[in-house]
């Protein structure tokens, strides 16, 4: 992880965002977000922007000058944000609320472009790698596909009745779907035809916590899978030929690990808990490699953006 090329992010219930130098821990940013708790961030492919997803509102923030100031904000949403992603080319993104809808919004004139109604506050949307598709989860424990081309939802799948999920993560080529809920329960499905979801698969179910899953996320070259729970730790289960057999238990945090995201080589992870603290982690021995301290509450999301562009 060259240092200049590296954007790291975190924030939580302390109402601000915080930018990190990854390799020495330093804060070198703090953005006040006096609105409400931050509950997810999330970086533009290009790393102009941290949008930040809050109560009820999104802001738009500059990522590379030292403005503290929202250059946009997304209006619509009634409660709560859980859930936030940009499109790879960085024109639109994509929310989910626990007011029950998904929305699409262009980044340049923030207009809700999509709107769809779940009848279930919304615990997670993520974007198809094709770009053409969304999949939610929700408190139901329903899992959706929207097609944005034929706008509407096209399939459904429920893998425990009244279980919600809590996560969902994608391969990068489409081929493996997963999902995390509240019983620490993982179901993995398989696409056939690479990410068409007509003939998904249910190839595996794991018992990888006993308790919540916070967050379950697919590594970028695909071989792994992390999860991380209430049980203050973070799993890496490996996916290749999608045995998902546990490789490894990350111990360190003293709280429930809200988030996690990976390096671009999938060499490194970065977490963040309600102890206060993210860390990174190097996952050839396991260790904690840096701690990142400065936030006083929570710290429940982080975003990585190590791609050199």
């Amino acid at each position: 992880m060259a240092e200049q090329s590296v954007l790291l992010a975190t924030a939580g219930y302390d109402h601000t965002i915080r930018f990190w130098e990854a390799l020495s821990g330093i804060c070198v940013r703090t953005i006040q977000h006096t609105d409400s708790q931050v509950n997810r961030i999330a970086i533009s492919p290009d790393k102009r922007f941290l949008a930040a997803a809050g109560n009820p509102h999104v802001r738009l923030y500059d990522a590379q000058t030292n403005n503290g100031n929202p250059i946009t904000s997304f209006e619509g949403h009634t409660a709560n944000v859980t859930a936030l992603g940009f499109q790879s080319a960085g024109r639109w993104i994509v929310t989910g609320s626990e007011d029950g809808s998904i929305k699409i919004w262009d980044i340049r004139s923030p207009n809700v472009q999509r709107d769809y109604q779940l009848k279930a506050p919304v615990t997670d949307v993520i974007i198809h790698p094709n770009q053409g598709e969304l999949v939610s989860c929700d408190q139901n424990g329903t899992i959706k596909v929207w097609d944005l081309g034929e706008n509407r939802c096209t399939h459904e799948l429920v893998p425990e009745e009244d279980v919600p999920v809590r996560s969902v993560s994608m391969a990068i080529d489409g081929s493996i779907l997963v999902a995390g809920n509240n019983k620490g329960n993982v179901y993995v499905w398989r696409t056939k035809n690479k990410g068409d979801f007509t003939d998904l698969e249910a190839v595996k179910q794991v018992q990888a916590h006993k308790t919540y899953i916070t967050k379950c996320l697919l590594s970028p070259d695909t071989r792994s899978l992390a999860t991380c729970s209430a049980d203050h730790t973070v799993k890496i289960w490996s996916s290749i030929d999608h045995g998902f057999e546990l490789e490894k238990t990350l111990k360190g945090h003293q709280r429930w690990v809200w988030d996690v995201a990976f390096s671009a080589d999938s060499a490194y992870l970065v977490t963040g808990s309600s102890d206060n603290s993210a860390r990174l982690w190097d996952l050839s021995n396991s260790e904690t490699i840096r701690h990142y301290n400065g936030h006083q509450k929570p710290v429940v999301c982080v975003a990585l953006h190590d791609i050199s562009i």
